[in-house]
């Protein structure tokens, strides 16, 4: 997958997408991308699917995968999965609705999941707030009369991109009324959104009394929601947020089935407000992280073997000859990788810090492959699929060459992660062209595929 920044160029493909969704979500909606720049969205398409990945203080996370007409969800979470093994970062999942939570469970054997009360999502009937029927909501109702009868010159109206300079003079009337950091990040990015008023993408609209905003609006249908991205209006009014939610479901809620009116961001005062209003579900917000079978590990393991080869950490004092394995282009050659991709120039312990980097994240295990306790190579159990599946790699320096060393590491290193690790499949590849390394493999594996470049290897339990 190739991922592109969004942008409001480009945020019209992701609306497509966001139009038919059904996961209720406020954040499956063009608003949110727009609005959070912090999160450093970035979007690709795969097997009919979208798939939007953010930035979090320094970690990323994916969007559960939106389907578009025929769009395969499995198969797009699968290749969000690839491109983290490919790029040795961790599988992490966020605001996963409710509804994909056990499929994911099915799909993955090892996850940890968490909510976080304060992201959860207020979900309301639409046709309960266009009426506001019943005892449940005597209170609004109350609100609203008061509203109208103490400011009758009130008017509710939609808003265009006309309007914009009225809007700006409401921000500033607005002032900075948040008790909280997230609800303030929140008021200052809803200040930026007021460009998008008259766009095709969102509906917006308010009170206005003398010709001046004094409430406002700006929401996006997504599927059967009307999610509300920016809520606000000046307290002075009494009653003016009942009167406004309510006219403003009258004149965009008709077509829909739910409101979604957001997180309430921990605020207290935010918190009170929405249960007032007597919503159908809040909606959990799930963050999955998809884990390898070495998030079992505490550090890397010693691995013993017969002959004198052992599999140990690779170590500061082994950063010489690490490195002289690293740099041999030869090897290299039949490695599959070439390190200038990355860093054209290494520092010192620039490959040693990477392997650590790689365990950190337990997306990698390298083990340095010891005769007699002198490193003589590396072995590495890497490409972890989440579902129980890995590949093993061997080098090994040249004055090993011609002693079965590789042989020997790869079959512990099979057999640590079979009757260890407990995986149910390892795999590995080979150039066609090279014999050595066919041989090896055919030793302890079975034959799998090949296509013009490498022939495959697979062992499963």
């Amino acid at each position: 997958m190739r991922f592109t920044p969004v942008t409001s160029e480009n945020i019209s493909l992701l609306a497509g997408y966001y139009a038919r969704c059904t996961y209720r979500i406020s954040d499956y909606s063009a608003g949110i991308k727009l609005m959070w720049k912090n999160a450093s969205y970035e979007y690709a398409e795969t097997h009919g699917c979208l798939v939007v990945r953010s930035r979090w203080n320094g970690q990323y996370y994916f969007d559960f995968p939106v389907p578009g007409e025929g769009g395969d969800v499995a198969a797009a979470l699968e290749e969000c999965g690839k491109f983290c093994a490919g790029q040795f970062i961790p599988f992490r999942l966020c605001d996963v609705p409710a509804s994909a939570v056990c499929p994911v469970l099915g799909r993955y054997p090892d996850i940890d999941i968490r909510t976080e009360r304060n992201f959860d999502d207020y979900l309301y009937l639409a046709d309960d707030i266009v009426r506001f029927e019943g005892k449940k909501y005597a209170g609004q109702r109350n609100h609203i009369r008061k509203f109208r009868a103490l400011y009758p010159d009130a008017a509710f109206e939609k808003f265009g991109a006309a309007d914009i300079p009225r809007i700006r003079a409401f921000w500033k009337k607005f002032g900075d009324r948040n008790d909280t950091h997230g609800a303030k990040t929140e008021l200052r990015f809803a200040h930026a959104m007021t460009e998008y008023v008259g766009s095709p993408l969102f509906v917006s609209g308010g009170f206005t009394r003398g010709g001046e905003i004094i409430s406002f609006c700006l929401s996006e249908i997504c599927g059967e929601t009307l999610i509300d991205h920016i809520e606000k209006a000046l307290p002075d009014y009494e009653g003016i947020y009942p009167a406004t939610v309510q006219e403003f479901a009258k004149a965009f809620a008709q077509g829909v089935k739910y409101i979604n009116r957001e997180d309430d961001a921990g605020s207290r005062g935010l918190r009170i407000s929405k249960l007032q209003y007597q919503p159908l579900e809040i909606l959990p917000k799930h963050t999955i992280h998809i884990r390898t079978a070495l998030n079992r590990l505490k550090k890397v393991p010693v691995v013993k073997g017969e002959n004198g080869i052992s599999l140990t950490p690779i170590s500061e004092k082994d950063i010489p000859d690490y490195n002289r394995l690293c740099l041999d282009d030869e090897r290299n050659r039949w490695w599959g990788y070439d390190y200038r991709q990355d860093c054209p120039s290494p520092s010192r312990d620039y490959f040693y810090k990477d392997q650590k980097k790689d365990f950190m994240n337990r997306m990698a295990l390298n083990f340095a492959i010891r005769k007699e306790g002198k490193f003589v190579g590396e072995v590495i159990l890497y490409n972890f699929d989440f579902r129980g599946a890995a590949e093993i790699g061997v080098r090994i320096l040249p004055e090993a060459d011609g002693q079965k060393i590789g042989r020997s590491a790869f079959g512990i290193a099979a057999n640590y992660a079979i009757y260890t690790l407990e995986l149910t499949e390892i795999r590995g590849k080979c150039f066609k062209e090279n014999v050595a390394s066919e041989k090896m493999l055919s030793s302890v594996m079975q034959k799998a595929g090949e296509d013009e470049t490498y022939l495959y290897y697979r062992k499963i339990v």
